[in-house]
């Protein structure tokens, strides 16, 4: 019997599993998974509401080495059509007006249930506590050597195999790197890996704003140069910065773009233009008409956020109407220096990993006819929003569909 064998049962994974499957119904199709159990990093996807697409799907949404490269595949991931497919298996969703893609029921463990319902209707077998050591050609297919629950060497041979074993981010969810170093030995030319998605160090954090979240314009300059621009919520650490917007341009601090002096400047009053918020920081003065500081702030910001910015700003201790435009200027373009990247810990998905360069559209690695690699194992990560899931969810459905092709062609 004809055999496919994914290695990794994350979503890439069992996306691919169940197309295979459903494309190739007289075949075996066998998951190998680390964990005991599979799917364990869906289920923290979206804050367990799993964020599974985006309907502004856009190669300027993904941060790789080879933007020219994932043009096809980006255009692949959309013809398999990961929306579409989960209606099919049942799942009804609902979009938000950033037009982002959850579930209806807004639970992440509703995905996943529903994909392993169809994996046991179409008898794919889901082996846990596997852990893949070597993969090697043999008799026309490929044998993967792997350790079992038990701490016993085994050995499968399969006819394809799709490599969907992640990349190095949240080792919390038991990922380690594992696929992109198995993506390595297999020959392939490799982008440096990164934290990707994950909030910022700064050289001098205050401490004393820890914990505070404020709605502004995110803006990361290298130099006096902007780079890109974020809206959203900007969430202070003790560390540095942290948020979405944040984690958005953290996506730019890739090890290949050598910025000379990254810098991220907040605008706190993204709606007004200095001029305005001058006036407004002048009129609002003399309406509060407080003898501190505190009272000042009132209306305006939080009490310690504004005692941060007063003291960034370097103002004296009178809150003279006539001297507002500092402040003013500050809080439009209050600038945050010596950015660090997170760990893997903190990062929602790896940057970098194997080159676009080395798969063909279909996700086939090249010259290796029958063996994939998908999802985060590829130097693609999308930004905040249900990109990362929907390259996830679309390359495991195009690779699981060409494996069953692959059968098909080498029994003609």
């Amino acid at each position: 019997m004809a055999h496919i064998l994914i290695l990794g049962g994350g979503a890439a994974g069992l996306a691919a599993a169940l197309a295979a499957a459903q494309a190739a119904p007289a075949a075996r199709v066998t998951v190998l998974e680390r964990n005991p159990k599979v799917g364990k990093k869906l289920l923290a996807t979206g804050n367990g509401r799993c964020n599974l697409d985006n309907t502004a799907i856009a190669p300027e949404k993904y941060f790789t080495a080879d933007p020219a490269a994932l043009r096809p595949l980006l255009a692949a991931v959309d013809a398999a059509a990961p929306l579409a497919w989960f209606e099919q298996l049942g799942l009804y969703t609902r979009t938000d007006e950033a037009g982002r893609v959850y579930p209806y029921s807004n639970q992440a463990a509703d995905v996943l249930a529903l994909l392993e319902l169809h994996l046991q209707r179409h008898k794919v077998q889901l082996r846990t506590g596997c852990t893949v050591s070597t993969l090697r050609q043999s008799k026309g297919g490929y044998a993967v050597q792997f350790a079992n629950p038990e701490g016993d060497m085994e050995s499968l041979r399969a006819d394809a195999v799709i490599c969907a074993m992640g990349g190095a981010a949240g080792p919390q969810f038991g990922t380690d790197g594992f696929g992109t170093r198995f993506a390595a030995a297999c020959g392939g030319q490799m982008r440096p890996l990164y934290p990707c998605l994950t909030a910022l160090q700064c050289a001098k954090p205050n401490k004393s704003l820890a914990g505070i979240r404020a709605k502004a314009a995110a803006r990361l300059l290298d130099g006096d140069r902007v780079l890109a621009e974020e809206m959203g919520e900007v969430q202070f650490t003790d560390y540095g910065l942290s948020g979405i917007c944040i984690m958005q341009l953290s996506g730019l601090l890739a090890p290949g773009r050598r910025l000379r002096d990254p810098v991220v400047e907040l605008d706190l009053f993204p709606e007004l233009s200095e001029i305005d918020l001058t006036r407004l920081l002048a009129r609002h003065a003399i309406q509060t008409a407080s003898d501190t500081l505190a009272g000042f702030w009132t209306g305006l910001l939080n009490v310690k956020l504004g005692y941060a910015l007063w003291e960034a700003a370097n103002m004296p201790n009178n809150r003279s109407v006539k001297q507002m435009q500092p402040l003013a200027r500050t809080a439009k373009h209050w600038r945050f220096e010596g950015l660090t990247p997170c760990g893997w810990r903190q990062a929602q998905t790896t940057g970098g990993g194997l080159a676009l360069t080395e798969v063909e559209p279909t996700f086939q690695f090249k010259g290796c006819p029958g063996l994939y690699f998908v999802g985060e194992t590829l130097d693609c990560a999308g930004s905040c929003g249900g990109f990362n899931l929907h390259w996830a969810f679309g390359s495991g459905l195009a690779a699981g569909r060409d494996a069953a092709k692959h059968l098909c062609s080498r029994k003609r």
